[in-house]
């Protein structure tokens, strides 16, 4: 599909300059940090440079003074206390931080995962019921529970309290809990809004550390597993998570905890980890755990100590990846063809396709492929439980909740946000579903939005980069939502030898201007064009900027994301 795109909007030239000088880097750069409100020589210190000491008082956020209080009675009391978290990456390093952390001060400490198909998602009945069975009196629900309104009240009838420690938006009113942190709530002050669960954990984990006058090093030491959530959530990258995910990099490729470096091992990758390489290795391991078994392996693993069986836990985990991979695959073969060889389905503005005997666990995987292959909303539905499970993803610039919002009568729940949601309903309602959800879609979407965008930061000539300009260019990292790694668009160039193709669909090229270096270029999915790219005819790219390790030698090279013969 031919993408759009789209140049990033001028910024004050004067403040290009004033930065430029400042530090001594190309205008190019300059202009990418004023998008960015990097905007003078202090802005750009902290952000080349983000510090641990500007994270914010934990103690800002609504009712963690609250939480700290309760947990030091519980602590003081000796008494059961239970680390409560979803199945996902951001849940399971949410409940090993928690976990890791509190059983320095306890030994009746424990931790409980819902099962995906049993208990679905959040607080479930039956954890409650664990909670009271085994006399836990207070649960410290992370990544999880701000809309458990009536979950809580279930607890509260057998006196068991409450933590909350969520970032999701919560509804009109909170749950009943002794403390609910989540910067998001209306009334909370918290200055950064968009921490991830494990980021809530962390701040938690910080507000005792401070009251109690303790080392850093108590709740720094899980910097790694706070920049794994970060990376694996998809949240913005910017503010006190750019300080996070930049310091748990550091601590990921240098000294990570005993269970990652063990999944590092299995996955293969030698390399210093960036925040991509955490989204595309080490996030679909974690993640498979639930999906195809139960996530509390997952947290076993990554709660590993140095003499304990790290490599038989990594292994494991990288069994059940494999096992999702080639559910992944069958799935999303299937959902394909069912949309193929519809003329009704593949004119429509929304994708939505039903298997019951699909695998609840990878529907999400396959929403989030339909939606790359056709770009449009898409909902992916299962049979789990005696009820129909559904995973949706949208399109930027698409609310998907506010749709899904509108067919709220044919939903028995619904939980997400504008990119990404899960829902549950009777089959009975599955076709009207579809009606519904492609007449709100289409009331409302444009076809600009229907169309994959890039985003181009700045127009340069191949001849501005070198060592510097990368290594400038490379500290602005670690990209992610929000900061993602610049795209450079660059007009009239020419192949300096035929473009060839290579792996099933990819283009590798050489590429040159009349006073620039030769660049190597790998263009993914893009092999259509090696017959439309010919000697002395210009053409465009628009791409990013890579260090390529190969057998020790680094190099730079582009990888390009669009190209347009002139």
């Amino acid at each position: 599909m031919e993408k759009r795109w789209v140049q990033a909007s001028n910024c004050n030239d004067d403040t290009i300059t004033t930065i430029a000088n400042q530090l001594n880097i190309d205008r190019s750069l300059a202009k990418i940090l004023v998008q960015r409100n990097v905007c003078n020589y202090d802005q750009a210190k902290d952000f080349f440079r983000p510090n641990l000491d500007h994270l914010h008082n934990p103690f800002l956020m609504k009712d963690m003074d609250l939480a700290i209080e309760r947990i030091e009675r519980a602590l003081t009391s000796h008494e059961k206390i239970l680390i409560y978290g979803d199945y996902d990456v951001d849940g399971t390093t949410s409940v090993a931080l928690a976990y890791s952390f509190f059983a320095q001060f306890t030994e009746n400490i424990e931790y409980y995962i819902p099962d995906r198909y049993l208990e679905g998602y959040g607080i479930s009945t039956a954890g409650i019921d664990y909670a009271r069975d085994n006399e836990f009196s207070l649960v410290i629900a992370l990544d999880c529970g701000i809309k458990s309104i009536d979950k809580i009240a279930y607890a509260n009838t057998f006196e068991i309290d409450f933590i909350i420690c969520d970032h999701h938006l919560p509804g009109d009113n909170l749950p009943n809990a002794v403390a609910v942190l989540d910067p998001k709530r209306s009334d909370c002050e918290y200055p950064f809004k968009e921490l991830a669960g494990c980021g809530i954990g962390f701040k938690l984990a910080q507000a005792y550390a401070q009251k109690h006058h303790l080392p850093k090093d108590t709740f720094l030491q899980y910097l790694d597993l706070v920049m794994v959530s970060i990376a694996a959530d998809i949240v913005p990258v910017v503010g006190e998570n750019r300080i996070l995910a930049y310091h748990g990099l550091k601590k990921l490729n240098n000294n990570p905890c005993e269970g990652l470096r063990a999944l590092m091992e299995v996955s293969g990758k030698k390399e210093t980890y960036t925040l991509t390489d955490v989204v595309f290795t080490l996030g679909p391991r974690i993640n498979a755990a639930g999906r195809i078994d139960h996530a509390k392996h997952a947290v076993a693993m990554l709660l590993c100590q140095v003499d304990g069986n790290s490599a038989e836990q990594s292994e494991s985990i990288n069994l059940k990846n494999t096992e999702r991979k080639t559910y992944d695959q069958d799935i999303t073969k299937e959902a394909l063809a069912l949309i193929g060889e519809s003329e009704v389905l593949i004119n429509k503005k929304t994708t939505v396709v039903f298997n019951e005997n699909w695998h609840k666990g990878v529907i999400g995987i396959v929403a989030s492929r339909l939606t790359e292959k056709y770009y449009r909303p898409t909902i992916v539905l299962t049979k789990s439980n005696g009820v129909v499970a559904g995973s949706c993803r949208s399109v930027v610039g698409f609310d998907l909740y506010e749709a899904l919002s509108g067919c709220a009568d044919l939903l028995d729940q619904y939980g997400g946000h504008k990119f990404a949601a899960g829902l549950t309903m009777q089959q009975h309602n599955v076709e009207a579903l579809a009606t519904k959800f492609e007449e709100i879609v289409s009331a409302s979407i444009t076809e600009e939005l229907l169309t994959p965008m890039i985003k181009i930061d700045a127009e340069i000539e191949l001849a501005q980069i070198d060592g510097k300009f990368h290594r400038v260019l490379a500290q602005m990292g670690p990209f992610g939502p929000e900061n993602m790694a610049p795209v450079f668009v660059t007009h009239n160039v020419y192949l300096a030898q035929h473009a060839m193709v290579v792996g099933a669909n990819h283009l590798k090229v050489n590429i040159k201007q009349q006073n620039s270096p030769i660049f190597e270029g790998i263009a993914f999915g893009l092999a259509e064009y090696e017959n439309l790219l010919q000697p002395k005819v210009p053409f465009s790219v628009c791409y990013t900027i890579e260090e390529n390790v190969w057998r020790d030698k680094k190099r730079l090279q582009l990888n390009i994301k669009g190209i347009k013969v002139n």
